[in-house]
């Protein structure tokens, strides 16, 4: 039997392909609202970042989940989002 293929994202951070399983998608809504979507299923523009905080850094010193999600974030949004990081470990 074959092996199951596994889905792969690029993560906005440091740009390497990961596993969806391993990697946070971070979601814009049609109203504008930024969260973070745990199942992967909400619907939205999405943009995937890996579960490491270094990652979480060069994405926002490099405007790059702005540019993903093609939207200003608020810094609250960045600290919410490295919580959600931390906690998991």
């Amino acid at each position: 039997m074959p092996e199951k293929r596994v889905p792969l994202r690029k993560c906005v951070g440091c740009g390497e392909m990961i596993g969806k399983k391993e990697a946070v998608r971070i979601v814009r809504d049609k109203d504008g609202n930024i969260s973070i979507d745990p199942t992967g299923k909400k619907s939205g523009r999405g943009a995937y970042i890996c579960k490491d905080k270094s990652c979480l850094e060069q994405a926002q010193k490099g405007r790059k989940l702005e540019r993903s999600l093609k939207c200003q974030i608020p810094a609250e949004i960045y600290e919410t989002i490295e919580k959600e990081l931390t906690s998991d470990k």
